[in-house]
């Protein structure tokens, strides 16, 4: 034997024995019933990651394939027959269950001796699509780009999906439809559960899965579904897989979301668009009237005028305040990110201002523009505004406090186009149509489930968590929470820069691994 091969020999026994005394640490905590270190824990995970990576890639882009809007039920219900097989596959007990609308998919697993019963909830359903805004790919027909698309700019282009054995990079990004929202992270968390099995270790607490096909269309039916199935809610805690994490990447938990309400205001002009070279200047227009009612609502630091738009706020707890002081600023990045140059507010850090409700125009519409643009006094204009509301907000009360706003403007307000006779009788005339909507809710971090839930995450990532009082985006938590009384606490694992909501919607590879290992320190040290 050759003194190079006698080298390779002796390092072959070395690496054997590093892994069996590895093993054998590993099989002596099971033995024993001790849960495993963070450290051995993270290293197992992430073990069975990099042995695995192609497959648990290739589950998340086959599901991305399934088109998941709403109200395309036949592929609604194609999404719900994939995961209840996925699920399966991990040995929960899966049901698929009716609605009204887009199904249920729920699921349950018994562990042994388990004191704790904790549930996980997302929605397998995603936003509408209009693919002529996806570049270079279609919506449902997933690809991947080697970093994040530029804004403004098709670069860098689709690289071809790994092939099995290839490494794939962290900072690739995934595309498509539910990429990050919410798909990635259902699966994200079946592959933890596969990890933490694959390593011999027990689950911490006993575990149920809800997963809803229409969130993104308000979940009309959730809460009636939930009032009719209490049983199915017994829990200590539910986990919300839903929403990005802190700007900064850190390990996020969110202990609430705000709740929203939309409405639509319509003011009238004449009764048909009329030609602005013969009525211009006489004719009322308008646009005129609805940007001076809408710039009434607000100050121009961006807080909301309207009388006790503010009052019905709960504040913060002690802890609560504190943990929004302790959030890393990341505010500087964030205005260089998308481009502006003052944020709105009196000096408050993004985080302050999340706390508060929040009146925003989120569509304006009049005759025509653009190519399309025509010289006509317009017949009406619209505005589309959503209110986003934080804990003491009530949907109903908020919008009436917008309605006494245009009211003391000066403007009729009615429910339905006016008739002549309204429209003789009125100068300013203001059509409202509400759309809807829930309250916010938030869990107190004093609770004992809470602090369990920060310690199962605190030390198994470098980095220390982000404790976030109140998500900027609304889910409807106040089902679980005020209704069903059961906490949520969610656990973010997507990039903020996914694109949530819009065309070229994508997840960083790099934040799916970790989004892994995350979900399994909570499946394993929740107990």
């Amino acid at each position: 034997m050759s003194y190079g091969d006698f080298v390779k020999h002796i390092r072959g026994i070395k690496m054997r024995y590093f892994n069996l005394t590895l093993l054998a640490m590993f099989l002596s905590t099971i033995v024993t019933g001790q849960e495993p270190s963070k450290a051995e824990l993270k290293k197992l995970v992430r073990e069975y990651r990099k042995t695995h990576e192609h497959a648990l890639f290739t589950e998340l882009v086959d599901w991305l394939t399934i088109p998941n809007v709403a109200d395309d039920q036949p592929n609604i219900r194609k999404c719900a027959a994939w995961l209840k097989e996925a699920m399966e596959k991990r040995g929960i007990t899966t049901q698929i269950l009716e609605t009204g609308g887009s199904p249920v998919v729920y699921g349950e697993l018994k562990v042994p001796g388990a004191k704790r019963t904790v549930m996980y909830y997302a929605h397998y359903d995603g936003q509408p699509v209009d693919p002529t805004k996806w570049i270079d790919m279609e919506p449902f027909s997933p690809i991947l780009r080697s970093a994040k698309l530029k804004a403004g700019s098709t670069e860098p282009k689709p690289i071809p999906m790994p092939k099995k054995g290839e490494q794939i990079g962290e900072e690739w990004r995934l595309y498509g439809r539910s990429a990050s929202d919410d798909k990635s992270p259902i699966t994200a968390l079946l592959a933890a559960m596969d990890a933490v099995k694959s390593a011999g270790i027990e689950y911490g607490a006993n575990l149920k899965f809800i997963y809803e096909g229409e969130e993104e269309a308000g979940s009309p039916f959730l809460q009636s579904f939930a009032e009719k199935n209490r049983h199915l809610f017994d829990a200590e805690v539910l986990y919300v897989c839903d929403g990005p994490m802190y700007y900064s990447n850190q390990p996020t938990l969110k202990f609430g979301a705000r709740g929203i309400t939309t409405i639509d205001i319509t003011v009238y002009g004449p009764n048909v668009n009329v030609h602005s070279g013969h009525y211009g200047n006489w004719a009322p227009n308008p646009g005129i009237k609805l940007a001076r009612l809408l710039t009434s609502m607000k100050h121009e630091n961006g807080n909301v005028k309207i009388k006790g738009f503010y009052n019905t706020v709960t504040p913060l707890s002690k802890r609560e305040k504190i943990a929004v002081k302790a959030i890393p600023p990341y505010d500087d990045e964030i205005r260089e990110l998308y481009g502006f140059a003052r944020p709105e507010g009196e000096g408050e850090s993004l985080m302050e201002r999340i706390n508060l409700p929040s009146l925003n125009i989120r569509g304006l519409e009049s005759a025509w523009v653009g190519p399309q643009a025509r010289t006509v006094v317009p017949a009406e204009a619209t505005a589309a505004i959503d209110i986003r509301l934080v804990k003491g907000n009530d949907p109903d009360e908020m919008i009436s406090k917008v309605i006494d706003h245009v009211k003391r403007q000066g403007f009729h307000v009615v429910s339905e186009d006016p008739n002549n006779e309204t429209r003789m009788k009125h100068v300013d005339i203001a059509k409202i149509v509400k759309r809807g909507g829930y309250p916010a809710s938030r869990t107190s971090m004093d609770l004992e489930i809470s602090r369990i839930t920060a310690e199962a995450l605190t030390g198994f990532h470098d980095e220390p968590i982000v404790m976030v009082p109140t998500s900027g985006g609304s889910v409807p938590l106040y089902i679980f929470t005020q209704i069903l009384d059961v906490p949520t606490i969610s656990v973010p694992i997507v990039n903020h820069d996914n694109n949530q909501h819009q065309p070229n919607e994508n997840i960083r590879i790099g934040h799916y691994w970790q989004g892994i290992e995350a979900l399994a320190a909570l499946l394993v040290y929740v107990k």
